[in-house]
């Protein structure tokens, strides 16, 4: 019998084991919710799924993609063109034409440019009724606590939430860390593409990978055939 009560007699674990021990806990079964839990396959922009877990974007969990708006607008356009209807919140200066030449179909997009000190109860409410949503917090972000709330609002109405900054328990965080423009020589030419280094951090696991994204924006002189995106994933 002693045997067994040692096995309960927590008051012998010193008091730092028994926080790292509580915190493995809640990281294992976080994992575990985010697997059973978000488990359909969103449309996914063919550029972005190689650096996602899976290929592709699930519902009812978060990513983060700080660092470049561009990313952030590039994940929210494959569901867009698949027929979703998204939402915006917090991101003021969001280019619709820049959007729309990513593939985000302006008009099944809500914006809320600017929430102010509401926009985690906006957030919260569009993904009630949105099944995806792009949000950029204050530098202040958000609580523990609300993070943790709206992650079981995401999975009980299945939706998707892309934040264009950190964001604690995210399924994946796709950060930009450089980039280069390409397409304009000595005083002349045009922007016709975009390569970005990305480091994506996905459970624990962390990678590199570098994204190329080819616009369609031309010179009034250019051929109309030239227009129109290419995304290129590498």
């Amino acid at each position: 019998m002693s045997r067994i009560e040692d096995v309960f007699d927590t008051g012998r674990v010193p008091a730092a084991a028994r926080s790292e021990t509580v915190a493995s806990l809640q990281a294992r079964i976080a994992a575990m919710q985010s697997r059973s839990l978000g488990t359909r396959s969103l449309p996914t922009a063919a550029a972005v799924a190689p650096l996602l877990p899976g290929r592709a974007l699930r519902s009812g969990v978060a990513y983060a993609a700080p660092g470049s708006l561009a990313l952030a607008m590039l994940l929210l356009a494959g569901p867009s063109a698949a027929g979703a209807w998204c939402g915006v919140v917090g991101i003021p200066e969001f280019g619709a034409e820049a959007a729309a030449e990513l593939g985000v179909v302006l008009d099944r997009l809500v914006l809320v440019p600017d929430p102010g000190e509401h926009w985690l109860a906006v957030t919260a409410q569009l993904t009630e009724v949105l099944p995806i949503v792009l949000v950029r917090p204050p530098a202040k972000g958000a609580s523990p606590a609300e993070t943790a709330r709206l992650a079981s609002r995401l999975r009980q109405r299945d939706a998707t939430l892309l934040v264009a900054g950190p964001w604690s328990g995210a399924e994946a965080t796709l950060e930009t860390t450089g980039g280069t423009w390409t397409g304009i020589g000595a005083g002349w030419g045009y922007l016709a593409g975009r390569e970005l280094d990305v480091a994506v951090t996905a459970r624990e696991i962390r990678s590199r990978h570098r994204l190329r994204i080819e616009t369609g924006f031309r010179l009034p002189a250019a051929p109309a055939a030239a227009a129109g995106p290419r995304l290129v994933a590498g």
